[in-house]
């Protein structure tokens, strides 16, 4: 096909980020390098639907498994989301077709990408999955392309814009989580069931696409360790702060002999750090690299002109025939990331205690992390008026997460303890 010929896309899914793009390419129809770009045919779950954007000149199609069937339709672009169901089944369609796909489905990459690379790879079309990570912020660009003569050692960020904005307002505005996630649900920033955002799962589906290519690896969802914010309390977020932290949901990757360690958790990051000072609904990275050291990416990680910027990317990348591999290597050279130990990582950790006020209640909590060979790094008592009941805080020297176990096992057999003792990992910056 020449490059004069405009790439004609068939659109699976016209919610928020399909009707941006729409508009997108119809303001700007020679963003890829003078080749133009034309949305030929769309499909969604509704026809009927109000979308803002007009799509009477666009051929629409009921079943989008059918869009690559179709002669005026060169590439794919799925925006349904879902790891299964007709996300799946239209991606499988296109590149058994022989048709490159262009998807921001982050849950479909996560949990069927080597199966789905390895179908690309021998249909010798390109599948391209820039808007999964990140929304509009290039980082799968920068993991995969940017940084291929370098040796990724770790990555860690903020992943997802929800969680973020809930905790930021929380401590804001010192209202509670359930207050603050029903503004986030009025606003539009979650979902009406918000599991997927607030349980982490969102942040793991786009940290273990990152860690399989930073890695040399396939995506492996099921080594991923995963928590997510529902626990949260406001009195964690003013104690961090007067500890000298700020709680975030973290992701994070990192070398783990043959494998790597993958894990989403909320966790203290020091105040005054660039990934403490991002805010509300944005999205952070940093990319920690043998020859040329941290990197540090921000930017919009959701909402529909950020990340149909980031599938804009990718049709141009295919509208001028770039080519490479779906991950860092040949599908055929690759096997799912393999886990690390989690009771082998190391770190220093955050430990609240609700005890009642009583003589020796200090002295056991001590004896607990001697046992358990845990040292003390910080030490903070609030008595609470007329409660009966103080909140201890301590942070802890680095320790295995075998040994802090162990510790948090002593401690919740004191008997002054008033409610199990919550724990948070310190992120190492």
């Amino acid at each position: 096909m020449s490059v004069t010929t405009p790439l004609r896309v068939g659109l699976a899914g016209v919610g928020t980020v399909g009707a941006a793009l729409v508009e997108l390419v119809r303001e700007r129809p020679q963003l890829a390098h003078g080749r133009s770009i034309e949305i030929t045919a769309v499909s969604a779950r509704s026809k009927g639907k109000a979308r803002g954007v007009d799509l009477s000149a666009v051929t629409w199609v009921d079943d989008p498994a059918q869009l690559s069937a179709r002669p005026d339709v060169d590439v794919v672009v799925e925006l349904m989301g879902g790891a299964d169901g007709p996300a799946r089944d239209t991606v499988m369609a296109a590149l058994n077709a022989g048709k490159p796909v262009v998807t921001g489905n982050k849950a479909l990459i996560a949990t069927h990408g080597l199966e789905l690379a390895r179908l690309a790879e021998a249909q010798g079309v390109p599948l391209l999955y820039e808007a999964a990570v990140m929304g509009g912020a290039p980082a799968v660009k920068l993991v995969r392309e940017a940084l291929a003569g370098d040796r990724i050692e770790r990555l860690f960020g903020i992943l997802n814009g929800t969680c973020n904005f809930i905790l930021t307002e929380m401590e804001r505005s010192g209202r509670s989580f359930p207050e603050v996630l029903a503004e986030a649900q009025a606003r539009g920033f979650a979902e009406a069931d918000p599991t997927t955002d607030v349980g982490g799962f969102d942040a793991a589906h786009k940290l273990v696409i990152l860690a399989a290519i930073a890695f040399d690896a396939a995506p492996n969802l099921e080594g991923a360790e995963i928590s997510g914010i529902g626990s949260i309390e406001l009195i964690d977020i003013r104690l961090a702060h007067t500890l000298g932290y700020r709680i975030k949901l973290l992701a994070s990757a990192e070398r783990d002999g043959a494998g790597a360690r993958v894990a989403v958790e909320p966790m203290l990051v020091p105040l005054g750090s660039p990934l403490a000072e991002t805010s509300g609904a944005l999205n952070a990275l940093y990319v920690q690299t043998r020859r040329v050291g941290p990197i540090f990416l921000q930017g919009a990680g959701a909402g529909g002109p950020a990340t149909a910027t980031a599938v804009a990317a990718d049709l141009a990348d295919l509208a001028t025939r770039a080519t490479r591999p779906v991950f860092s290597r040949p599908a055929a050279e690759l096997s799912p990331l393999a886990a690390g130990d989690p009771l082998a990582r190391s770190g220093s950790a955050y430990v609240r205690l609700t005890v009642r006020d009583r003589p020796g209640v200090i002295a056991a909590v001590s004896e607990a992390l001697a046992e358990a060979q845990v040292s003390i790094d910080s030490f903070l008592q609030r008595p609470v008026e007329d409660s009966g009941h103080v909140p201890i805080v301590l942070t802890t020297q680095a320790a295995s997460q075998a040994a802090l176990d162990d510790a948090v096992r002593h401690i919740a057999a004191i008997e002054a303890l008033v409610e199990p003792p919550r724990v948070l990992r310190i992120a190492r910056i």
